[in-house]
């Protein structure tokens, strides 16, 4: 069996595992990454999820690595498609300009922008990346993991990747499993955790956020792309969650907020004008504006479903039998085709009759020949138990009572704004969307109670079932992978242990230094940010 060693193994390589390795790679550091699909970037690409970003994003609140990407896929627009004078000088380029960011885009270019940053690494030989690869082993010795079996789904081959420290970028926190590293998955209790809004009685490990199989469409007024009817379409069009006010397959969904029951269709004008944009979900993840363009070049705007109608609760991803994953996915998948088929035969049209043949899938968009992302979209993941968790108590709105502002972390490493959003759960339950502050990422929260070289690079870090829901978004993801690739980086160069560099001052204090200075980290907000509720 071959072996491969590097200073850091990467397992995963979604935004957090990304921004890993470049931040270990800026600090000097030879990485090896792996990723299951073909294609680096995770929510970004692979899941094909336009970026949920804070309002402050251009400004405050994120890694400078993070402003760099944003800036990259502004620059591609600028620089390869055709806008119009007027769209080439709107600073702040929203490229779809749909209404859930201002960097709604085409996961291709996100791919691209990625691939150019990491391109002088890869050159250099400090980088590796193997595609197609997922970990299937962790061999541990005490409280370090010594190896790690990765297989290429492609040719089976497989690889025993060693380094002194593995970062776990998993969108499942596979090597918390693998490695039999301390982890929780799903809702933890009241009794647990103190939380207001945590589950009564026994913890529910079972009860864990839904997931989305999304997918790219154009509308084509007058042609027909129909697909075939789904498998499960029957089940489909017939099936209503108790908590949900219609048929999944329709217009009426939930508000996350107040709970109250909104109608939402895909268009709610002529589908050609930004009339009443803010209440259609054609405009909510638009990642192509045809109006940027000159007439005629494009044919359609392209939007991006990652919508409600499409969010599958009805099994979960973790703690289940390897049977039981595959059938969620799939049913999951058949979800998506469902929803797509109604929408092109059965929906009420905004202009009267049923159904929008015109609808088209962009298999091109995702780079799939089935039309979905090429992943799953994971909005929670295994939690890893870490030297400190980040709960409710310490960023909610509403149990910080009194108190303005999240939690001052003294060992921050980044930061992130985003609601407690909490889609609907396989328990089943509904949303649990309610205020936070913008907050700090604390270091401690990155260090497992017990491994001494493994991190975690994404959602898999010390949070809880609760705070998941706003730690888990691309800007926060991104810092978080970042952090943890420096703070390997910074250990070798310094002959440091994690737990070293958050338990004594002085290391602490040149770690938080060096990521201000040298990466441009933001670790802490502006005072009228910081007390402003998202």
């Amino acid at each position: 069996m071959k072996e491969r060693a590097a200073d850091i193994v990467i397992i995963g390589g979604g935004t957090g595992g990304v921004a890993a390795a470049l931040a270990a790679l800026r600090l000097g550091r030879t990485v090896i990454m792996t990723e299951e699909t073909d294609w680096i970037g995770g929510q970004l690409t692979a899941q094909a999820v336009p970026p949920d970003e804070h309002p402050w994003i251009e400004r405050y609140g994120a890694t400078n690595s993070y402003r760099q990407f944003a800036e990259g896929v502004r620059d591609y627009y600028r620089t390869y498609y055709p806008l119009t004078n007027e769209a080439r000088r709107i600073v702040n380029l929203n490229p779809g300009n749909g209404n859930v960011s201002r960097l709604c885009h085409e996961p291709r270019v996100a791919l691209a922008v990625i691939e150019g940053m990491l391109a002088p690494f890869r050159a250099g030989q400090q980088l590796d990346i193997l595609l197609n690869t997922r970990a299937i082993a962790a061999e541990t010795d005490g409280d370090r993991i010594r190896a790690v079996t990765v297989r290429n789904s492609l040719t089976d081959a497989e690889t025993v990747l060693t380094a002194p420290y593995i970062i776990d970028a998993t969108e499942l926190g596979d090597l918390l499993e693998l490695a039999n590293i301390e982890h929780i998955i799903g809702a933890e209790s009241k009794d647990q955790t103190g939380e207001l809004h945590a589950v009564d009685g026994e913890p529910q490990p079972l009860d864990q956020q839904a997931v989305t199989w999304c997918f790219a469409m154009d509308w084509l007024p007058g042609e027909d792309h129909t697909i075939d009817k789904p498998e499960d379409y029957d089940f489909w069009n017939s099936y209503q969650a108790d908590f949900w006010p219609d048929k999944q397959l329709s217009w009426h969904d939930v508000n996350p907020i107040s709970l109250a029951t909104r109608y939402r269709a895909v268009f709610d004008s002529d589908g050609n004008t930004d009339f009443n944009r803010n209440h259609d979900f054609w405009h909510y993840r638009r990642i192509l504006n045809k109006d940027y363009y000159p007439e005629g070049v494009f044919r359609s705007d392209i939007t991006l479903v990652n919508w409600p109608q499409i969010d599958y609760w009805l099994g979960p991803l973790l703690g289940v039998s390897e049977d039981e994953v595959k059938e969620n996915l799939r049913q999951c998948r058949q979800l998506t085709y469902s929803f797509l088929y109604w929408m092109q035969t059965e929906a009420p049209r905004h202009d009267g009759g049923y159904g929008y043949p015109g609808l088209r899938l962009r298999h091109d968009i995702v780079g799939t020949e089935d039309g979905l992302a090429k992943y799953v979209y994971v909005r929670e993941s295994r939690r890893m138990q870490a030297e400190f968790t980040v709960t409710e108590q310490h960023v909610g709105v509403e149990q910080r009572g009194s108190l303005i502002g999240a939690e001052i972390f003294h060992d921050t490493v980044g930061t992130g704004s985003y609601r407690i959003d909490l889609h609907p759960s396989t328990a089943p339950r509904t949303y649990v969307d309610i205020s936070s502050y913008p907050f700090q990422i604390p270091l401690g929260a990155l260090i497992p109670v017990r491994m001494e070289n493994m991190l975690p690079a994404c959602k898999n870090l010390g949070v809880t079932h609760i705070t998941n829901g706003c730690y888990r978004l691309h800007p926060v993801e991104w810092n978080i992978g970042e952090a943890a690739g420096a703070l390997a980086a910074y250990c070798l160069n310094n002959d440091l242990s994690p737990r070293q560099v958050r338990n004594t001052a002085q290391h602490l204090s040149d770690f938080q230094t060096l990521l201000a200075k040298k990466l441009d980290f933001a670790l802490q907000w502006p005072e009228f940010a910081r007390i402003t509720p998202r």
